[in-house]
């Protein structure tokens, strides 16, 4: 067991960090619910209790948040959702302006934003905590992907989506594609960061190959709960070699 493991397990944590997973029954697409596990991991292994909770539609929503975390999922998903999301947009607003760290992926990204706009036409409202709009279109973002950020160095995942977002002046991009597409297929920009909000395209699961974001969530999480966060020894073996085998995968 990992030391940091023995000391929660041993009544010595450092505080019970709460994360909360919005609509894994229909926002969860290519393994997005890892981007759950590895932060519940690496929280124990920094010292403190993870406390892994579910959202879906139509339960109460949880008290106590310290982390979100949202994932992708088809336009029918999307349409799933859309009313309890639009319930909830108030609170998911006002955790977001107090600073609560969220990750958001490709289908609850484009729902965090101002709108979506299908290829069909039709038109799934946001709710407007990202300064963002998705248009649907027929060509599809399909490959490996690497993000160059100036927080959290390479970003590497992979991406599916027909949707193409354009980023408003609200927000700024999560970096720039050195490999693959990202938001559309005109600008070379990927994801979005707004306050402590990471919001990209890119699955596979996004965290465990990326550490460095799922740590920025944790510490984030902490300081905001604790007034400080104390970093343990993380385990990056797999990590490392995760990294390295999608760095050298072709678009």
């Amino acid at each position: 067991m990992n030391p940091a493991e023995a000391a929660t397990a041993g009544g010595q944590s450092k505080g019970t960090l709460r994360v909360v997973q919005l609509y894994p029954r229909d926002m969860n697409i290519y393994g997005d619910w890892g981007n759950a596990l590895v932060l519940q991991r690496r929280i124990s292994w920094h010292g403190y209790t993870p406390e892994l909770l579910e959202y879906n539609v139509g339960d109460p929503f949880p008290e106590g948040v310290d982390i979100i975390v949202g994932g992708g999922g088809q336009d029918s998903g999307q349409l799933v959702i859309q009313d309890d999301l639009q319930a909830r947009a108030g609170q998911l607003k006002e955790l977001a302006e107090d600073g609560a760290p969220m990750l958001v992926i490709c289908g609850l990204y484009q729902l965090f934003g101002r709108f979506f706009k299908t290829r069909t036409g039709a038109v799934i409202p946001g709710i407007g905590i990202l300064d963002v709009e998705t248009h649907g279109t027929d060509e599809r973002l399909i490959g490996n992907v690497k993000v160059s950020t100036n927080e959290f160095g390479d970003v590497l995942g992979y991406e599916n989506h027909s949707g193409q977002t354009t980023l408003g002046s609200g927000v700024r991009p999560l970096g720039t594609v050195a490999k693959g597409t990202g938001n559309n297929s005109n600008d070379g920009h990927e994801g979005a960061r707004y306050r402590n909000i990471v919001a990209s395209y890119l699955h596979g699961s996004l965290l465990p190959k990326n550490p460095a974001i799922a740590d920025f969530l944790i510490r984030t999480a902490a300081e905001r709960n604790f007034g400080s966060f104390s970093p343990g020894n993380p385990d990056d073996t797999f990590a490392v070699l995760a990294r390295e085998h999608a760095a050298r995968r072709p678009r």
